[in-house]
């Protein structure tokens, strides 16, 4: 039974051995278009659904933590179905283990979840057209100016709660 107000959004691996649910719906979804990404994913770019990882359940399987190079040389934990592969999740530098950056693409119904923003369009691949619809920045942004105000409230909870682990 669904929880009031809480939706059921579940993912997984290709394989199926690795499957995780959020229990709340992300806190904004980016659509990265930096080399770095386009390298990483195979395409032009990555789709991630940031979430508090204490709101990321994993349902069964156990996943593999890759370290990963990043352009910014902190480097990023990929973490992957050790049978299939597939990138899961990652976690960034920037918010360590309590963001994760859940790979929209894994999810059972990723239509749920478009781009909020599309950043580092300056490298973007020429034949992606980019709605119009949605906010493009050539290269990362202020949150401030782009979250909704009650992801930007959640994040800020968050950081407060572990300010003695960052």
């Amino acid at each position: 039974m669904a929880r009031k107000n809480k939706p059921e959004i579940e993912g997984g691996c290709t394989c199926k051995y690795v499957r995780y649910r959020m229990e709340e719906a992300p806190l904004f979804v980016n659509c990265c278009h930096c080399t770095w990404c386009q390298r990483e994913s195979g395409s032009a770019f990555a789709l991630n659904a940031m979430i508090e990882s204490d709101r990321l359940t994993q349902i069964c399987g156990t996943i593999e933590k890759v370290h990963t190079p990043t352009n910014s040389g902190a480097g990023q934990q990929i973490f992957r179905c050790p049978q299939c592969r597939v990138a899961l999740w990652s976690y960034y530098a920037g918010a360590g283990s309590l963001i994760s950056f859940v790979r929209v693409g894994t999810l059972d119904a990723p239509q749920l979840f478009p781009p909020n923003i599309h950043i580092f369009t300056a490298s973007k691949q020429p034949w992606v057209i980019l709605p119009t619809d949605v906010p493009t920045v050539p290269e990362y942004y202020d949150r401030n100016m782009y979250w909704p105000k009650n992801a930007i409230e959640r994040r800020e909870k968050l950081l407060k709660e572990n300010s003695s682990t960052i």
